[in-house]
């Protein structure tokens, strides 16, 4: 049986009988022997092989080059030369697939934006490698943090025909021609409807059935924004809670950034170095930082009085009423209080219409989570669960009450305070690797003009 990399490299004696495949990362030559450095992917180190002339399969040797794919079989023996400890001795190779000399990713530098024209191919090299196993393992740490709270797990829908943010950023989901776009009742469902932006809502309903549950899966957003932290298609961490108010949500979210920013720091399993090297210098001792330290909690409105009276020069203006841009937040978490910073109680006007109205009646129980390097990594609030003002929030966004009965219903039927929150996976993962481009932390980006592969 085939034996992982991953696991050779962790054994703890010698072995005799080896079988192992993946590809070439690199072929030195000699007279009587080739070294090949073989890699299948399940970690960051490499599998040296020394192959000698005159084994089975060593003919094909010159064909071996960087991207090909081989199996070897062999002995695992104690490698003479620093920084390794094991290496095999090749009894047989086999090439599986031939990369011919126009192989792109030859062993040199390579830019960002090469590596995102052959995403089919980025997975292959060592930083693309190691920022996918890690958005692997903190995909199932997100589900460990769930999981062991006693949280369900629910799939919501990626086709709907409700508008959780009231933006109308919204891709249409339509079988009808070009002609007869407009005609809704003509449609596959006999409406308007949309690829999902949040399953926040339709979460709701079952928080208010079965207490604390969490969605985790796709979602889209038709904003024409070509920012590096916007994508068209990203992953969302949706919790929501009964019985749970502003203070509960903020707690849930400040607990889940630690855990996921310790499993990066804990169980990278050497990934971690790859980024520190080539990415962010800075990016164990950040995420030491946020792990280390307790969260700041701040209204928005002192938040606002502490940036206009910080004597900086913003490139975006700091007023009560506009939202917080990424250079604020980051003033906020790095120059300010250097930590984390939870804030809260947002201007109603700036925000959507399900959160809980204050009883100042000018603002709403919202929050975000906000850390070094990134800043908002969660939004969230504590959810409208009183029916007469849930009514004159839809009246006040100019939301058709029918398209969203089902909605007060949960407020109609045995209401119950509750809050809820979104991460943005591939924010998280952002800061996670140090990586500064949402393109490169998920695997087939999707922006405005590109939708490739």
């Amino acid at each position: 049986m085939r034996r992982l990399i991953k696991h050779v490299l962790q054994s703890e004696s010698a072995c005799e009988d080896l079988l192992v495949a993946g590809w070439i990362r690199t072929r030195r030559d000699s007279k009587a022997f080739s070294f090949i450095e073989l890699n299948d992917g399940t970690c960051l180190g490499n599998l040296q092989i020394v192959a000698d002339v005159g084994i089975p399969g060593s003919e094909d040797l010159q064909r071996m080059a960087t991207g090909a794919s081989v199996e070897v079989r062999g002995r695992l023996i104690p490698s003479p030369a620093a920084g390794q400890k094991w290496e095999m001795q090749a009894t047989s190779v086999k090439l599986l697939g031939e990369a011919p000399e126009d192989y792109p990713l030859q062993k040199k530098g390579h830019s960002q934006e090469f590596l995102r024209s052959i995403a089919h191919l980025r997975p292959r090299t060592n930083l693309y490698g190691a920022v996918f196993r890690m958005r692997s393992r903190m995909a199932y740490a997100v589900h460990r943090f769930f999981q062991e709270r006693d949280f369900i797990y629910v799939h919501t829908p990626i086709i709907t025909a409700s508008d959780c943010e009231g933006a109308g950023e919204m891709f249409r989901v339509t079988t009808l021609p070009d002609d007869k776009i407009s005609k809704d009742t003509e449609d596959f469902f006999g409406k308007r409807a949309f690829l999902t932006v949040s399953g926040q809502l339709e979460g709701e309903t079952f928080a208010c059935a079965l207490s604390n549950i969490y969605t985790f899966g796709p979602t889209f957003r038709a904003e024409n924004s070509n920012t590096s932290r916007h994508a068209a298609e990203f992953w969302m961490i949706e919790p929501e809670v009964a019985f749970c108010d502003l203070a509960g949500d903020m707690d849930l979210a400040e607990a889940l950034v630690k855990f996921l920013v310790t499993e990066a720091l804990e169980r990278s399993e050497g990934d971690l170095a790859i980024f520190e090297k080539f990415v962010d210098k800075g990016l164990r001792e950040r995420l030491e930082f946020v792990a280390s330290r307790p969260f700041e909690r701040i209204p928005y409105t002192e938040a606002v009085e502490l940036l206009k009276a910080s004597g900086r020069k913003f490139d975006y203006p700091v007023e009560y009423g506009l939202n917080l841009q990424s250079e604020h937040e980051r003033w906020l978490t790095e120059e300010h209080f250097k930590k984390p910073v939870t804030v809260y109680d947002y201007p109603k006007e700036i925000k959507p219409f399900y959160m809980r109205l204050n009883d100042d009646g000018k603002t709403v129980t919202a929050m975000d989570v906000l850390v070094p390097g990134i800043g908002e990594i969660v939004g969230g609030s504590q959810r409208e669960e009183r029916l007469d003002v849930l009514l004159s929030n839809f009246a006040h966004h100019g939301l058709n009450p029918e398209a969203y009965g089902w909605y007060a219903d949960l407020r109609k039927y045995g209401s119950v305070p509750h809050a809820g929150f979104g991460m943005g996976f591939e924010r998280m993962l952002m800061f996670a690797t140090g990586v500064s481009n949402i393109r490169d932390v998920i695997p087939f980006a999707r922006t405005p003009g590109n939708c490739e592969f």
